[in-house]
């Protein structure tokens, strides 16, 4: 459950027909399959920042599908995992854009300890199947989160990269906040506008405009 200071936004959720089927569907799906991240982790994005200390939200498709590489954050795997594609990807135009070193890990808690929510759509997975619990109402619920950090009266970023980002860009209509679009950092598509989008140096000039502290995106080598 979320006992932080999301619980004012979300709890409404719980409440809901749509929750009631998900939770059945997804209490199913661990007890007869395997199934990511595990289950103490699936809201582990909300648990590492908090609503009044977003910065920037960053969204993804849904969990890692492999065993061992997600934990509840997008894009983010645990110590001594190998860095997945997208987020290598991510690296090398941060290494453009700002002069970040390539890390040697993909563990992006420094991130969310900054106030980047790393959220998927979808916050469960079957094992080697992606997209596999799509359209079971996760979607709903990231919409509320969605509609909570859009709620907040001061400057945040939204990082929308590709079609299941995108989708969330209707709910996002604060003056005070920046969404910034691009494809997904998937080696499919990277080219096509991910690489040289700019997005994290944007993203970092936007908040020092407003007198926010920038995010240090340098992942640190373990």
């Amino acid at each position: 459950m979320i006992e932080n200071e999301w619980l004012p936004y979300l709890k409404p959720e719980f409440a809901k027909p749509y929750y009631k089927t998900l939770y059945e569907f997804v209490k199913d799906e661990y007890t007869n399959h395997v199934i990511f991240p595990p289950s103490d982790k699936i809201f582990s994005a909300l648990e590492h920042t908090s609503v009044k200390d977003v910065k920037v939200v960053i969204i993804g498709q849904d969990p890692y599908h492999e065993p061992g590489q997600a934990h509840g954050m997008s894009f983010s795997v645990l110590p001594g995992v190998k860095t997945p594609p997208s987020l290598q990807n991510m690296y090398k135009e941060l290494n453009t854009e700002l002069g970040c070193y390539i890390p040697n890990n993909g563990y992006l808690i420094k991130w969310a300890d900054q106030g980047v929510l790393l959220l998927n759509a979808v916050l469960t997975v079957r094992s080697g199947a992606a997209n596999s619990h799509k359209g079971k109402g996760w979607e709903q619920f990231t919409d509320a989160v969605i509609r909570a950090v859009n709620a907040q009266d001061r400057p945040v970023v939204y990082l929308l990269w590709g079609s299941n980002a995108r989708a969330k860009k209707a709910l996002i209509n604060n003056p005070k906040h920046l969404v910034l679009e691009t494809v997904h950092p998937s080696p499919l598509s990277a080219y096509n506008g991910f690489f040289g989008c700019g997005h994290f140096k944007k993203a970092n000039e936007f908040l020092e405009s407003h007198g926010i502290a920038p995010i240090d995106w340098q992942i640190e080598n373990i």
